[in-house]
């Protein structure tokens, strides 16, 4: 009975020093949060389709942006913007919003050939 406790033992501590070393909460995935929240109006790559251009006319492709930070693009998200972009505060965690600044300033830089 004495080993079978021992064992046991050797066994709780290996699972308790597994669960240490592994991530507790996986980051928020910007690209995957873009294309559910934000691709409608925004298009898939950051260009908006040419319907969405004309129904917006200050709409502009993301790809095109300069001298944007990740922090006003996340104010932007949860204040919402002009001309109908409405605001996602109540839709994505703060964390997620700034996976999907991350992410939306990818889309900015030249892509390699």
């Amino acid at each position: 009975m004495r080993r079978l406790s021992g064992i046991v033992g050797v066994g709780a501590i290996a699972v308790l020093a597994t669960a240490a070393r592994a991530p507790s909460v996986q980051e928020p995935d910007g690209a995957a949060l873009y294309q559910e929240h934000c691709r409608k109006c925004h298009g898939a790559t950051g260009t908006p389709t040419a319907r969405m251009l004309e129904m917006y006319a200050t709409l502009k492709p993301l790809t095109e942006m300069t001298g944007v930070s990740a922090d006003s693009i996340v104010a932007l998200l949860v204040a919402g913007g002009s001309e109908g972009m409405k605001s996602y505060k109540d839709k994505l965690t703060e964390a997620q919003m700034k996976a999907v600044a991350a992410y939306t300033l990818t889309l900015s830089k030249p892509q390699a050939p």
